[in-house]
């Protein structure tokens, strides 16, 4: 396929193989890489790519991304999907298609202190394009696009899209704060409301903070898990 095309100051570094963009970005990440460097395999089953951010704020607050990614792949799949495809998020990273698991999102950083500035951040998308299984189907709670209708989107298509979509959410959030992202990454998650059991808690998932840490009540008690506990380590 020709060169794929990024915004400007995205740079790309295809991969081939089992080559995994996750840990590629990491160590370009660890290196020095540049903000903005674009890690992708289209090989297999899967879309696999990885951002590289160089966050100006503290890794709390610097979290926001994986949300903000999280609206990008949604407006992505938005625009290059059947309009009966329905895209979903789940709080720490996953991504439900239709109501099944067809991917997730995961984020690690060069520190796992919430006040410290991180010097780097990547988030990782993983997301099925087709099934990997011999019978599609046999596992009626995952998914993958191929099985929901979405057989023309290839995976250079919404790559590019993903990346420019979260661009335009990285700026919103930026120039306007967490209120416009809150309001859209709300409306696709489905629990809210609902209870969760999560790092040996249970209660209620009643919403996030404005860090986008899980609110999660428990009769008249209400405890914050914070995004930044989702990292990879």
């Amino acid at each position: 396929m020709s060169e794929l095309q990024f915004p400007p100051l995205f740079q790309g570094e295809p991969l081939s193989g089992p080559a995994d963009p996750f840990d590629r970005a990491i160590a370009l990440a660890i290196a020095g890489t540049d903000a903005g460097t674009v890690v992708y395999n289209l090989d297999g089953p899967q879309l696999r790519a990885s951002l590289v951010f160089a966050p100006e704020k503290p890794l709390e607050e610097a979290m926001t991304a994986l949300p903000v990614c999280g609206l990008g792949l949604q407006a992505a799949l938005g625009a290059l999907a059947p309009p009966e495809v329905a895209v979903h998020l789940d709080w720490d990273g996953g991504i439900k298609v239709n109501g099944a698991t067809c991917g997730r999102l995961r984020a690690k950083a060069s520190s796992v202190l919430p006040d410290a500035e991180p010097d780097w951040l990547v988030i990782g998308l993983e997301l099925g394009m087709t099934s990997p299984a011999d019978n599609p189907g046999e596992a009626p709670d995952r998914t993958c696009l191929l099985e929901e209708g979405c057989a023309d989107i290839t995976p250079g298509d919404l790559l590019e899209a993903w990346v420019r979509h979260s661009l335009y959410w990285i700026n919103r959030w930026l120039e306007d704060g967490p209120r416009p992202v809150h309001d859209d990454w709300r409306a696709l998650v489905p629990n809210v409301g609902e209870p969760v059991e999560i790092d040996g808690q249970s209660g209620t998932f009643v919403g996030v903070d404005e860090n986008f840490g899980m609110l999660l009540r428990n009769g008249e008690e209400t405890s914050l898990i914070p995004l930044s506990t989702r990292l990879e380590t």
